[in-house]
């Protein structure tokens, strides 16, 4: 095996909460499915045998202390250092047979992310809240953010380095595959899909996932992101309810001031001028912050133009796995 067949590496990341009855299916699979790539099982404050299953089956077992899948996420992204990162959640409902084809579609089409979009006839592996919250989800982010994907929230994903390498994760929980979306959206990265089977969990393995609290806490991210990302457009919209609210106060005093030519509700002026005078704020503290993002955004994408992109020669992976 030479140095040219062996100059891809890949990392296959599996962050893991009490997956002791699932954890080692996915490692065998992805060593099966990609026998030149190291396997990393993150484990998450585990209360049963997970790192020690993951460990028997001949995955690097690592502790994150912090709980929350985004910073077990943002751990894996800091610590690891690969070319190419598969990110896969450790309850064995994705298939690891799909990788190769993800990765293959990377490094062709010169991506910087494939997302595994889910597809599955089982009612228990894709329950209906979760389908709703998922659909509702994705069509508010492509409102606001302009484009996205057809799944978001799908925790099956390949990513190249520098994309890894540019990521500011500040989520905590399982609202990163949003902010893992928009952060490709906002650097205009190129980006795919690839439709990938989705299983019902093992006998045994307890989803980790609120349909209601998890789902607002990603509707609250979206929120952040797009008050972070998009100032101008977050604080127009404060804006507009402020001044919509000083004119609705106010048209009935300025009738009144026609009529007679005096101003009957003092306080209710006072609140009508106070919410106008907001209005006038909250735009201008978009404008000033829209400034300091786009810096920031820069920024974010010098990070990301200085780490390598996908492998340019498809035909050293090929090799690789040849030789293996």
């Amino acid at each position: 095996m030479n140095d040219t067949a062996t100059s891809i590496a890949i990392a296959v990341l599996i962050p893991c909460y009490n997956e002791e009855v699932a954890v080692s299916h996915v490692v065998a699979g992805f060593r099966a499915a990609l026998p030149t790539a190291t396997v990393h099982v993150f484990d998450n404050n585990s209360s049963d045998r997970t790192a020690e299953v993951a460990r028997a089956a001949g995955a690097l077992v690592h502790r994150v202390v912090a709980q929350g899948k985004g910073h077990v996420v943002r751990r894996m992204f800091a610590d690891i250092e690969a070319d190419i990162y598969v990110l896969v959640d450790g309850d064995d409902t994705y298939d690891p047979a799909s990788a190769a084809a993800m990765i293959d579609t990377l490094l062709r089409e010169r991506l910087d992310m494939v997302v595994g979009t889910r597809v599955s006839d089982q009612k228990s592996a894709y329950r209906a809240g979760h389908r709703f919250g998922n659909a509702l989800l994705t069509r508010m982010v492509s409102v606001i953010f302009g484009r996205a994907f057809s799944d978001i929230l799908s925790g099956y994903r390949v990513f190249s380095r520098r994309f890894v390498k540019s990521f500011p994760a500040i989520s905590g929980g399982f609202e990163i595959e949003t902010e893992l979306t928009v952060h490709a959206l906002q650097l205009i990265m190129p980006c795919g899909e690839l439709e990938t089977p989705y299983g019902s969990r093992r006998e045994g393995s307890l989803s980790k996932l609120s349909t209601y609290r998890d789902g607002l806490r990603i509707l609250l991210t979206i929120l952040q992101l797009l008050r972070l990302e998009m100032p101008l457009r977050f604080f127009s919209a404060v804006a507009t309810l402020f001044a919509l609210a000083s004119i609705l106060f106010g048209i009935p005093l300025i009738l009144d001031y026609i009529e007679t030519g005096l101003v009957p509700r003092l306080p209710t002026a006072v609140l009508s001028t106070g919410l106008m005078l907001m209005a006038a704020l909250a735009l201008a503290s978009g404008f000033i912050l829209d400034n300091v993002t786009r810096g920031r955004r820069e920024l974010r994408h010098l990070f990301y133009l200085r780490n390598a992109g996908p492998p340019t020669d498809r035909r050293k992976l090929e090799r690789r796995n040849e030789a293996s």
